[in-house]
């Protein structure tokens, strides 16, 4: 009966609203002992052959009875607005806690499982919370309440039942360690058999073309047996605890009747205080019963607590320790200066000692081999890890100085990897900015090179995209997200391999595009083909995560190092492709 610590946090989200179930449980609890007292009150006058009252108590069951059903609507609509309550409160905790994680920690935790968490982890946490927690505060305050009142009506009846209670109560409780650790293994094979499947709906195009679909189905065949056998180990133990509650109800029940009825026998009580032991009994016993009925709804919860727990408190790669509000009125400069950073478990940095500018309001460009570090300077600027040694410097001030959010919401990052919702043209590109208007996407769009492209669908920028934008080809999908981060107008601009969906030729024309759109940001250019980069005002190599040269293409072509071997590659594999 303890409570994890995660699952109580998760119910002061609903305090109010979880106590008023409570006590609207009790009442409903309370009617039937109202309905028994009044059968032991009439059948008792059956018995001594006095019908007089017979008529009143008659007509009273049926209105308890009607009291019951009002209370029970009224604690069932309460319920469920506290479970809402709830869910909601604790979906909008975990996503602002992934949203302060960041990229880091996705990079290591599957996203099927961190969905199954948040979906399934949550609405069994709805139905703990709002079904088990109020029955067992009221299964831990009726049955003393019955054994009180039998205890001055017939105390040996007290002889059965309390063993009974404590049987049915506690006895589960020998079982709690094992069944958590059942419950925690049922989870684990859930959560990963969710990502599993979501792994593979997201990947099946890449499935097919390998001819591997046969074989990920034999997978998760195996993994679904898996979760088949989990069930069924933790669907036994559940019995057993439920057989152990069962007995102790119909034993205790049992003993309390012949101990009721050897009273009659003997005398020692009258009619009314035994038929009020045999029916009270029962009622006794029911509370005890909801809860073991109430604990298999909610188990789910319980056994997804310590995956909740785990994504609540997982502390993102940096914290947040800035108190500036990046706020730049004009565009900022940017340096790094000396930076080393190694990614965990890395033999080798994947920068070392960089240093270079990006000046205010210009255009820089990092260009390098795969694996140069090109994409980590980008994390490094957005703060998603700090760098072991040197500096990131924006405006002069230390990125850490500066607010997470703040920092973040003034770089407009295009990445090689975008995302589309499954929404409007439009509502995608005013994710950006909401007040947005038709204009201004228009001017986003044509500055992106996408404009002629959307007007041309049926329904131009009211065409409700495929999730993930599939409906879209790739480059359409990046130009898209490139008009999405021009509406943002944050005065930092990068462009993270964010043409490589598109030929080089048109690669080439929506970056100048791109350059003359840009006005008034200091933008930063990585990319791997070098079209995108000849018209930069500053270009800088990065080879084996160092910088091997900072300057103009024309210079850069000339000095014969890096980047001249990567024009040289460039046009050979031009040649290849006329061929």
């Amino acid at each position: 009966m303890i409570v994890h610590p995660e699952l109580r946090r998760a119910a002061r989200h609903a305090r109010r609203p979880l106590l008023t179930t409570t006590l609207l449980q009790g009442a409903v609890t309370l009617t039937h002992l109202a309905q028994a007292v009044l059968l032991a009150a009439a059948l008792a006058g059956l018995a001594r052959g006095d019908t007089a009252r017979l008529p009143w108590l008659l007509a009273a069951v049926p209105a308890v009875v009607a009291v019951r059903a009002a209370l029970a609507v009224a604690q069932r609509r309460t319920a469920t607005r506290a479970g809402s309550r709830v869910r909601v409160a604790l979906r909008d905790e975990l996503l602002d806690r992934l949203g302060r994680l960041g990229p880091a920690h996705l990079t290591t935790a599957r996203a099927g499982a961190v969905r199954t968490t948040l979906v399934d982890g949550v609405e069994g946490v709805d139905a703990y919370v709002s079904r088990y927690l109020p029955q067992l505060l009221v299964t831990l305050t009726v049955p003393p309440l019955v054994l009180t009142v039998l205890a001055a009506v017939e105390p040996a009846a007290l002889l059965g039942l309390v063993p009974a209670l404590l049987l049915a109560l506690a006895g589960p409780r020998a079982w709690d360690r094992l069944l958590a650790a059942r419950g925690k293994d049922h989870w684990d094979t859930y959560e990963g058999l969710g990502a599993d499947y979501l792994e593979a709906l997201q990947g099946m195009p890449a499935l097919r073309a390998a001819g591997a679909v046969g074989r990920t189905r034999e997978r998760l065949e195996r993994r679904s047996a898996d979760l088949h056998r989990a069930t069924v180990a933790k669907l036994r133990l559940s019995l057993v605890d439920t057989g152990i509650t069962d007995l102790a109800v119909q034993g205790g029940t049992v003993a309390a009747a012949l101990l009721a009825a050897r009273s009659a026998v003997t005398g020692s009580t009258t009619a009314a205080g035994t038929y009020l032991v045999l029916l009270l009994a029962s009622e006794c016993f029911r509370p005890v019963r909801d809860l073991a009925r109430e604990w298999h709804a909610g188990h789910l919860g319980a056994s997804a607590a310590d995956g909740l727990a785990r994504l609540r408190t997982a502390e993102p790669a940096v914290r947040d320790t800035g108190t500036e509000a990046a706020r730049w009125t004009a565009p900022p400069e940017l340096r790094f200066d000396d930076v080393t950073f190694a990614h965990d478990g890395a033999a080798s940095p994947a920068l070392r000692g960089v240093s270079f500018t990006a000046p205010a309001g210009r255009t820089t460009a990092i260009v390098g081999p795969s694996g140069a570090g090109k994409s980590t300077l980008v994390s490094l600027l957005l703060r998603h890890h700090d760098p072991q040694r040197g500096r990131v410097l924006v405006d002069g001030r230390p990125a850490d100085r500066y607010t997470l959010d703040s920092l973040r919401r003034g770089i407009a990052v295009v990445s090689q990897e975008t995302y589309l919702f499954h929404a409007t043209i439009a509502d995608n590109l005013r994710l950006a900015r909401p007040d947005a208007t038709d204009a201004q996407l228009t001017d986003a769009a044509r500055a992106a090179g996408v404009h002629d492209e959307i007007t041309a669908l049926p329904d131009g920028y009211a065409t409700v995209l495929g999730e993930r934008g599939a409906t879209l080809s790739g480059g359409q999908r990046q130009r898209l997200a490139l008009a999405r981060a021009l509406l943002a107008d944050a005065r930092v601009l990068v462009l993270d391999e964010a043409t490589s969906s598109v030929d080089e030729r048109r690669e080439a024309d929506i970056v100048r595009e791109l350059l003359n759109a840009a006005g008034g940001r200091t933008v930063l250019v990585v990319a791997h083909r070098l079209a995108a980069v000849r018209h930069a005002d500053r270009i800088v190599v990065l080879d084996r995560g160092g910088v091997d040269a900072v300057g103009a293409h024309t210079d850069l072509v000339e000095a014969a190092g890096v980047y001249a071997q990567l024009v040289e590659a460039g046009r050979a594999r031009q040649g290849e492709i006329a061929v």
